[in-house]
């Protein structure tokens, strides 16, 4: 005999349907809420989050970036653009013989993959904790050098080698802060 689509049997079934929904929506009343009003407050982002790019700068100020185009080659994206130039003894952007004239990163193309942060061997191309790339305009999604680079903080409190290994105080990514919401 065939199933019958209507009958009791139907009636239950969408009974306990509406018992099932009514139980997880009375669940959810007692919990408090995960909403967050975001501009105010902000949801802390895990720490090894992808966020915007930053162009960091040794202690003394000078750029990381030597201009060697090993981010842009290992960008999967082809979003990097770098063109060096040589430094000279009047004008001095970087440690080394070179330093990056031009340094572009189309956000539209870039995936955040992480593969130039990896591929830099001073360590100047860092993806920080920063979200928020909304614009308007289709041309202020290149992000230019002087958009990237980290604002030199001024003079250093002592003669530290600018080759030294790991962060320095304006570096170190900040720590994410948990709020009561979740």
């Amino acid at each position: 005999m065939a199933q019958e689509s209507s009958g009791v049997g139907a009636v239950w079934g969408d009974i306990r349907a509406f018992g099932t929904g009514f139980k997880t929506t009375f669940k959810r009343l007692l919990k408090k809420p995960l909403t967050v009003q975001y501009p105010e407050q902000r949801m802390p982002m895990a720490r090894r989050f992808r966020g915007l790019h930053k162009l960091l700068r040794y202690p003394d100020g000078q750029e990381k970036c030597i201009g060697c185009s090993l981010c842009a080659a290992a960008c999967p994206a082809k979003a990097i653009r770098v063109v060096a130039a040589e430094n000279t003894e009047t004008e001095r952007y970087s440690p080394g013989e070179r330093y990056a004239k031009i340094y572009e990163i189309n956000m539209i193309r870039c995936i955040f993959c992480g593969y130039c942060e990896e591929a830099c061997p001073t360590g100047a191309i860092v993806l920080g904790q920063q979200y928020e790339i909304a614009d308007y305009h289709r041309d202020d999604f290149i992000y230019t050098k002087e958009r990237l680079l980290v604002p030199f903080a001024g003079k250093p409190a002592d003669d530290r080698p600018h080759y030294r290994q790991g962060w320095t105080d304006q570096e170190k990514p900040a720590e994410p802060q948990t709020t009561g919401a979740l």
